[in-house]
C-alpha cells in the first residue's frame, strides 16, 4: 500500500468529509441545492475531490432512471453520494458527469 494522495482546497468553507475531515468539494463547484439524496438534502457539484468511484449501476432515482456511481472518501471509504455517468430522459442529460454530495456525510468548514 502506498502513499494516499489527498488534495486540499482553497478557501474558506470548503466541503469535507463529516467522518475524517478531507476536503471533497468546494462551494464554488455546486450547480443545485435542490437534490435528495438516500438519507435526506443533498447537493449537485460540477467537480469534487478526494473521492473513489464503484462500479455503474442502473438506478431508478426520483427523477428516472439513471446509470451512476457510488462515490466514496478516498481516506475513510465512507459513501458520500453518487456520480451521474448517464440520464436515459432527455430533460435530465444536464446531470451527466456531474456529483450528488448527500449534506448529512459533509462538514461546511
Amino acid at each position: 500500500m502506498g502513499l494516499l494522495f489527498v488534495e486540499s482546497l482553497p478557501g474558506p468553507k470548503v466541503f469535507k468529509c463529516k467522518h475524517c475531515r478531507v476536503d471533497s468539494a468546494s462551494p464554488a463547484a455546486i450547480v443545485s441545492k435542490e437534490f435528495r439524496g438516500r438519507r435526506g438534502r443533498a447537493y449537485l457539484f460540477d467537480s469534487v475531490v478526494n473521492v473513489s468511484f464503484g462500479p455503474n449501476e442502473d438506478r431508478q432515482l426520483m427523477t428516472g432512471m439513471h446509470t451512476v456511481n457510488d462515490i466514496y472518501c478516498n481516506c475513510c471509504q465512507r459513501l458520500l453520494g453518487w456520480r451521474y455517468e448517464k440520464a436515459y430522459d432527455e430533460n435530465q442529460k444536464y446531470k451527466e458527469g456531474k456529483y450528488i454530495l448527500e449534506k448529512n456525510m459533509m462538514l461546511k468548514e
